[in-house]
């Protein structure tokens, strides 16, 4: 994805009913399409459109309701990033934002059942040993790779992100806990997850994140 100065950026508070409401009359493709420029308020209201659907699709799949808003989530992240990928004369755009949904529910429904049928025991065969030290050595590789990712988000999204994935609060607690409206909650969500994968990802530019190396 191109430089995300314009997700980054947050709407001014006053101007975003403003902006929701140029957007109210266009179709749903036509939001996409505005998405695809990286127009974060029609992510906005195809969010307000879709995610109720989309929410009770996920939790029908998923039957947990923490998970159920993660797949949402995750999938309007995709629209996100692959916005000038969706084709009008193939399918509506809920459908397609619905689909994108349903894969990623089934997707962590897959990983629950493949994480439950290969439990870690006590008669893990000391061959494997060598290689559990690896996995953990690399888990802990990600952590601080994410939480030096975290660390250079403004403090406005590392706490929205921090809050509802690691404290467990939904959208709307979180909204209710800072005191802001729901749609800055969103904002600063999409946002943040926008850039935290960017950062994540570009691993070859100056200034990365390197391991740190300890006696």
């Amino acid at each position: 994805m191109t430089a995300l100065a314009a997700v980054v950026a947050l709407p001014v508070p006053g101007n975003r009913f403003a902006m929701r409401k140029q957007h109210a009359h266009l179709s749903d493709e036509a939001l996409v399409a505005l998405v695809a420029r990286g127009d974060e308020a029609a992510l906005g209201e195809l969010y307000d459109r879709v995610s109720r659907v989309a929410y009770g699709l996920a939790l029908r799949v998923l039957r947990d309701e923490r998970h159920a808003e993660d797949a949402v989530q995750e999938a309007f992240l995709q629209v996100w990033r692959n916005a000038a990928s969706f084709r009008a004369e193939r399918a509506k755009a809920s459908t397609w934002i619905l689909t994108l949904v349903h894969r990623r529910a089934v997707d962590l429904v897959r990983r629950e059942e493949r994480r439950q049928a290969d439990p870690l025991t006590e008669q893990t065969p000391v061959g494997t040993a060598s290689e559990l030290t690896d996995e953990a050595a690399w888990l802990r590789f990600e952590r601080e790779r994410v939480q030096h990712a975290l660390r250079q988000l403004p403090d406005v999204q590392r706490e929205a992100l921090e809050l509802a994935y690691y404290g467990g609060f939904s959208q709307s607690e979180l909204a209710e806990r800072l005191g802001v409206p729901l749609g800055t909650i969103k904002s600063r969500m999409f946002a943040g997850l926008a850039r935290l994968r960017e950062l994540l990802d570009d691993t070859n530019q100056e200034g990365s994140w390197k391991p740190q190396l300890t006696s």
